[in-house]
């Protein structure tokens, strides 16, 4: 560098992310690399320091120091030009507080100037629950997680389902924040474990690419030319796309699965029945005087209001609960 160089003695810390590919730098960045004299990192492993020093930019890893030491080597270094210090994954805790006391006492303190070299798109933190799921599959991972299987899961994942439920109808925004990730989790143990099967093996990332496909499909009026002025076209045209898709199903019962609590599974029915123009199956159904015929009599009704049986049995449960 040349000594009438505004741009010398500066320190710049260049801040990346570990979720994107290694070296997927702004120009900004790289054109920091280029001008420095000396480039710092941690570890040795650093996917950013490999990718730097591949492109021919020499590039050193400093190992475990205090952030006391580590800011005062920073600095002395700043004497013969500029310096490149390349964040760590964590962040440097402490690094930014020794400095602002470092530079705030010496007199002759180089410029400090920092770059954002990489930002966090949306669902970045997704890649950190891939990686924390392939450790804990690991051989020198969790045994509980290598054991588990798709069918041990399956209690939590219905457990898990119900607690995030109860959250919702809570209005606990931090309860359902945390029982939202609970369920991610399932989605991504399950998916790690199916990335297993000797064959016909999947991971997540053709799970959110077959429903990334499907939402496409489904959606025409927003991906294609397609048209749905209302709510009640969309539903009408995902029927009938789901039906092009779905020719194997003969019967309007056909993929409700048996599984459901028993008022879901009425409502589910009745919803199908109706959409196919039999409604009065369901009707004859609920014309009993037995209990049975009676419950789906009800289910009838809370559909003509545009209520959720489930969901106001629930409240009605609760209610009478906390009055204990």
């Amino acid at each position: 560098m040349n000594d009438g160089d505004v741009t010398a003695h500066r320190l710049t810390l260049l801040l990346s992310t570990p979720r994107i590919a290694p070296g997927l730098f702004t120009r900004d960045a790289w054109t920091a690399l280029a001008n420095a004299v000396h480039v710092f990192t941690r570890d040795e492993d650093e996917t950013q320091l490999i990718a730097i020093q591949e492109s021919g930019i020499p590039a050193v890893h400093l190992g475990e120091m205090s952030p006391v030491a580590l800011t005062k080597l920073l600095l002395d270094r700043t004497i013969d030009g500029e310096v490149v210090w390349v964040g760590s994954a964590d962040g440097d805790p402490g690094l930014t507080d020794a400095l602002a006391a470092a530079v705030t006492a010496r007199a002759d303190a180089p410029e400090v100037e920092v770059v954002v070299g990489s930002y966090d798109v949306p669902g970045a933190r997704l890649l950190d629950l891939v990686a924390v799921m392939d450790r804990l599959r690991s051989a020198d991972g969790c045994p509980w997680d290598a054991e588990q299987t798709h069918e041990s899961l399956v209690p939590y994942l219905i457990e898990e389902t119900h607690e995030l439920v109860e959250a919702i109808e809570s209005g606990d925004r931090m309860h359902m924040a945390e029982e939202l990730g609970d369920v991610l989790l399932q989605v991504f143990f399950h998916a790690r474990i199916a990335q297993e099967h000797p064959d016909v093996p999947f991971g997540i990332d053709d799970v959110a690419g077959g429903i990334v496909d499907k939402l496409v499909r489904r959606h025409p009026h927003v991906f294609a030319d397609g048209d749905a002025e209302t709510s009640e076209d969309v539903a009408a045209n995902w029927e009938l796309i789901k039906a092009d898709e779905k020719p194997h199903r003969s019967s309007p019962m056909d993929g409700i699965p048996d599984g459901l609590p028993a008022l879901a599974r009425a409502d589910k029915v009745a919803s199908r029945l109706a959409a196919a123009g039999r409604l009065d199956l369901a009707q004859g159904a609920a014309a009993g005087d037995d209990l049975g015929s009676r419950l789906f009599a009800l289910v009838l009704e809370a559909r003509e209001h545009g209520q959720d049986p489930e969901s106001a049995l629930r409240a009605a449960v609760r209610a009478v609960a906390g009055q204990l």
